[in-house]
């Protein structure tokens, strides 16, 4: 399909319409898991349509499991932590959604459908990552507001050598599989850089668009086999879509070719660079004005200040939604081009908040650098409308810029999930607004955190084995 032919279809008939025109004859219904991962079950085009009147069945243990794939509530006894029919791992119904519906470039026999998660009596399911994020929005809907995200998004793709399909290494998680790099890096928007990935970046750039996404540019990042690729401003819901379906596509597209790619913060790779996620915001009332964007003269407009002021009071306690797993911490060091302090700065890549706004400038928006290409996109962009509401509701200011932002007198973003974890769990904010869905993420991050824990690292044994 040609670039800007592709349109979303708006109700279950046009999708069935163009499953039959378009010869397609498998269609994946697919929903997005507490991780930002898809998952779901493949149906043949004939089913789709009771797929559309009835919803399909899948095991609710999948809204259960941490990052290992084990499921870490007590699904077999009468309590299993959470409201709604969740004891006997019963199903979960997914309700497929239109809108969503893309074929996919490189299995053109197929296609993919997002769904909402509901119980079988037809309730949604409250912590389920479409549901966080629409409560999130209600904030904003109250007042009649509308917000916009921009995404850019670093990851890796390498030359896969080793498929660790060995059986000692079909483990719980997997063994990582062995990999090489695609080009040596370090040349930062090299042009002989670019050239020499242009053939892949050209095929995931045009699957992308033809599944409809707003790609805007591709780019050659720091490290070696680094690249990125930023998408034009779009709703949350929408972009959140992308994001997951992006990093899905991929990921299926590299694999196709025996290349591994990975949206992990931090490799544990030689001279591997950090991939950061930057969240591009912005806020307009019901005229389409960008309240964000300043009066004559002025840095930030009264909105801009109030939402930078809550997301800097709620970083540390959203750092779970925006850096998720053990490894999200080792991204934050300081003179990278990450943040580790919790401040915003005028146009400076060092602080975790980048203002770019000026006057007449419709494009003002705030960038926040502490989220990694690993977040769930949905509760990511459920932290940021959240904690920049806050700020806007009870009229806060934010502190004046920094411009030293790796100055150690600003206090410190967390420095391990485990941190994270405590004050997400200790945040009134989140508990308030989003109910059982603090303990529930609480509880999968936690088996996360604890297994980290009790597993033996390389850098102890090579600290005490000889000398103990």
């Amino acid at each position: 399909m040609s670039d800007g032919a592709w349109r979303a279809p708006e109700t279950a008939d046009e999708v069935l319409a163009r499953v039959a025109e378009g010869g397609i004859e498998t269609v994946r219904i697919l929903f997005v898991d507490p991780h930002g991962i898809l998952r779901g079950k493949t149906v043949v085009a004939a089913a789709l349509d009771a797929a559309f009147r009835t919803g399909l069945g899948v095991p609710s243990t999948l809204l259960l499991k941490d990052t290992a794939q084990r499921t870490v509530f007590p699904v077999w006894s009468e309590d299993p932590g959470l409201a709604g029919p969740l004891q006997g791992a019963g199903d979960v119904i997914l309700h497929p959604d239109p809108a969503t519906f893309k074929t996919l470039p490189w299995s053109p026999h197929s296609a993919w459908i997002l769904s909402d998660v509901h119980f079988r009596d037809g309730t949604p399911v409250p912590f389920s990552s479409v549901q966080v994020l629409r409560r999130a929005l209600a904030g904003l809907e109250a007042r009649g507001w509308t917000a916009k995200m921009g995404l850019e998004v670093e990851f890796h793709v390498f030359a896969r050598v080793d498929d660790a399909l060995d059986h000692p290494r079909t483990t719980m998680p997997g063994a990582p599989v062995g990999t090489r790099a695609l080009t040596q890096g370090y040349q930062y928007l090299s042009e002989t850089r670019y050239g020499e990935a242009e053939e892949l970046l050209d095929l995931l750039r045009r699957s992308a668009q033809a599944m409809g996404m707003p790609v805007r540019s591709v780019e050659i990042e720091m490290g070696p086999s680094q690249f990125e690729i930023t998408f034009d401003p779009a709703g949350p819901l929408e972009q959140a879509a992308t994001m997951v379906m992006f990093r899905t596509m991929v990921k299926e597209v590299c694999a196709r070719r025996g290349l591994h790619a990975s949206f992990m913060a931090k490799p544990q790779l030689d001279n591997i660079a950090a991939n950061g996620w930057h969240i591009h915001q912005s806020v307009s009332d019901a005229a389409g004005r960008n309240l964000f964007m300043p009066d004559k003269d002025a840095a930030l407009s009264p909105a801009a200040s109030g939402w930078i002021a809550g997301l800097l009071q709620h970083a540390t306690a959203a750092s779970l939604l925006v850096a998720p797993t053990v490894n999200s911490y080792k991204r934050y060091q300081p003179f990278q081009l990450a943040p580790n302090r919790i401040a915003w700065g005028a146009d400076n890549r060092g602080a975790m908040l980048r203002a770019l706004t000026a006057p007449g400038d419709a494009a003002s928006r705030v960038e926040n650098r502490a989220a990694d290409s690993s977040a769930n996109p949905y509760f990511a962009f459920a932290a940021q409308l959240v904690a920049g509401m806050d700020g806007v509701t009870r009229g806060l200011v934010a502190p004046p810029a920094t411009t030293s932002p790796y100055d150690t007198s600003a206090a410190a973003l967390p420095t391990s999930l485990g941190a994270a974890l405590a004050a997400f769990e200790g945040a009134d904010l989140f508990r308030d607004l989003f109910g059982e869905f603090p303990a529930y993420l609480a509880q999968l991050k936690r088996a996360e955190w604890d297994r980290y824990l009790a597993t033996v690292s390389d850098w102890e044994q090579a600290e005490y084995f000889n000398l103990l």
